[in-house]
């Protein structure tokens, strides 16, 4: 295991710990829930921790259901560039939506704060610090820094996702970036040159500087 050294103006990022990307949920990420309890373990060891929700309208248009005729995991274009269409999920007040219990007595109740992304319904968000626009913000990069924080340590669900983006926006906002592969699990959806979507991830990581460690 890599040496690494947690400090004061470290903050632990954890994405998306919810039952709709654990297995039998609708975006189930395999492996899913394997990671959590290591997670909460993690999470003490921290002195910032922060999580993110998924919190979807219904109607909101990066679901497939909401494109008839169209196949889940399909993309199409949207005012902001290229969006996949996902399986419903994480929709607002729904158990699909909550956390999974698993986190609830630990990294849930350790977090200072819950950053609930892909509200509106036109567009979707992957990452903790932007939309999908790349331009609206969550205002999770200005409590980071008024909190001291230089570097952020992601953890969670997806790592070829919303892990993944987080963790390059949190590179173009000036944060150190690591993310933690043994406490994140893939999608790994195929891409049409080869190869899938984690293999894309992890070259954007070596290209933007995300050190990528097995474990912490």
């Amino acid at each position: 295991m890599e040496a690494f050294k947690i400090d004061t103006a470290d903050a632990l990022v954890v994405v998306d710990p919810q039952y709709d990307f654990c297995p039998g949920g609708a975006l189930g990420v395999p492996g899913g829930d394997e990671i959590l309890l290591g997670i909460n373990h993690l999470a003490e060891r921290f002195p910032l921790v922060v999580l993110t929700q998924d919190w979807h309208p219904p109607d909101h248009s990066s679901f497939a259901g909401n494109h008839p005729g169209s196949m889940v995991y399909s993309t199409v274009d949207m005012a902001y560039g290229p969006q996949i269409l996902w399986p419903d999920h994480c929709v607002q007040g729904t158990r699909g939506a909550q956390f999974h219990p698993l986190v609830l007595d630990g990294a849930a109740r350790r977090a200072s704060l819950i950053i609930r992304k892909g509200v509106h319904r036109a567009v979707d968000s992957y990452s903790a610090f932007y939309e999908n626009d790349h331009r609206t913000p969550t205002g999770l990069a200005g409590y980071l820094r008024d909190k001291g924080v230089k570097r952020c340590v992601f953890v969670g669900l997806a790592y070829d996702f919303c892990a993944a983006w987080s963790a390059l926006d949190a590179v173009k906002l000036g944060f150190q970036a690591v993310i933690v592969k043994g406490l994140s699990r893939a999608i790994a959806l195929p891409l049409p040159e080869g190869g899938t979507t984690e293999d894309a991830a992890e070259r954007d990581f070596r290209e933007a500087g995300v050190r990528v460690l097995a474990m912490i």
